[in-house]
């Protein structure tokens, strides 16, 4: 009877480490996957400041680097927006600070719109 527990136990075991290497290798990767998406994430936010660096002024690359401090997403969509209206010729580079303001103005919702109701 203990050769059969041997047996058993010993076919436990190999259940169990190819269990592990199962796991470790979906771990390997997962992070192999996740160390691509960064290296790529890398990648576009590097071209997208090598473009702002040719596409704006310094003042209005200073200009975006405050919008980004307050509202980070908002820069994203402006530098995207930036690069769509160069790829379709609406500006010649570089973009001045003052062209910048005006286009902030056209794109931002509208707060000088508001109201206040007293009650």
């Amino acid at each position: 009877m203990s050769a059969s527990g041997d047996d058993q136990l010993a076919a436990l075991r190999e259940q169990r480490k190819q269990e592990l290497q199962k796991q470790l290798a979906s771990q390997a990767e997962a992070q192999a996957n996740a160390e691509i998406e960064s290296q790529i994430k890398n990648a576009e936010q590097q071209a997208v400041s090598n473009a702002m660096k040719q596409l704006l002024t310094s003042e209005a690359r200073s200009r975006i680097a405050r919008i980004s401090l307050a509202t980070p997403e908002r820069a994203e969509g402006i530098r995207k927006l930036i690069i769509e209206l160069y790829e379709q010729q609406k500006f010649q580079p570089p973009m001045s600070d003052k062209m910048l303001k005006n286009l902030l103005a056209t794109q931002s919702k509208s707060r000088n719109n508001a109201s206040i109701r007293r009650i």
